[in-house]
C-alpha cells in the first residue's frame, strides 16, 4: 500500500489499489490460501497479480508461483514490488481467462476475480489430483468455490462461503 495508506494497511477490509481493483482482505486471502492447501514446492497458478499480496503470501508457503495480471499498471507495480521485496514469481502479462498453457500442468490454481463461471481453459491447465479456486457467481455475490480434478473428465465441486471480488474479465489486457 502507498505510505499514505499505513493505517489502513492492518484493517480486514478490501482496498482499493488502482486501475478500478482492489486488495481482497486479508481474511479472504486466507481463506483462499487455505481451501488450496499448499504444499511446499506446489506449482501454483494465480490469475490476477492486482498488489502482489496473495503472491507473497503462496511463495511465503514454498509454492512455486506462475502469476498473471492483465492491468499493466498493476503488473508493474506489483512486479516492481515484489522484486524490490526478494520474491521471485514467475510474472505474466496477459488475460487470466487463457491462463499460461505452456506451463500447464499446474497443481493449484487461484483466481482472484469473480464470474459466472470457472473458465474451461483453466480447468484443462490443472493437474490431475490439482485444485482451483475461484468465486463463482454475479457481481453482487459469489460463492468461493474449489474444485478437485480427480481424471481427465470428471471434476469434485464444494462451495464455501459468500463473497463479493471485483468481475474477472476476458480479452485484451491494459
Amino acid at each position: 500500500m502507498d505510505s499514505g495508506f499505513i493505517n489502513f494497511a492492518y484493517k480486514d477490509q478490501a482496498f482499493p489499489i488502482g486501475a478500478g481493483q482492489t486488495i481482497s482482505q486479508p481474511y479472504t486471502v486466507a481463506f483462499q490460501t487455505q481451501l488450496l492447501d499448499i504444499q511446499c514446492m506446489d506449482k501454483v497458478l494465480e490469475i490476477g497479480t492486482g498488489s502482489g499480496y496473495q503472491c507473497a503470501v503462496l511463495l511465503e508457503m514454498g509454492a512455486l508461483v506462475y502469476t498473471i495480471e492483465r492491468q499493466r499498471e498493476l503488473f508493474l507495480r506489483a512486479q516492481s514490488i515484489l522484486l524490490h521485496l526478494g520474491y521471485k514469481p514467475h510474472f505474466f502479462f496477459g488475460d487470466g481467462y487463457e491462463g499460461i498453457p505452456a506451463y500447464s500442468p499446474f497443481d493449484k490454481i487461484i483466481i482472484t476475480a469473480g464470474g459466472p463461471d470457472i473458465p474451461e481453459k483453466l480447468l484443462n491447465q490443472l493437474k490431475i489430483g490439482g485444485k482451483l479456486v475461484m468465486p463463482v457467481g454475479n457481481s453482487d455475490s459469489q460463492r468461493m468455490t474449489l474444485v478437485e480434478k480427480m481424471s481427465e473428465n470428471e471434476f469434485q465441486t464444494s462451495e464455501h462461503g459468500s463473497f463479493i471480488f471485483v468481475p474477472l474479465l476476458k480479452g485484451k489486457s491494459h
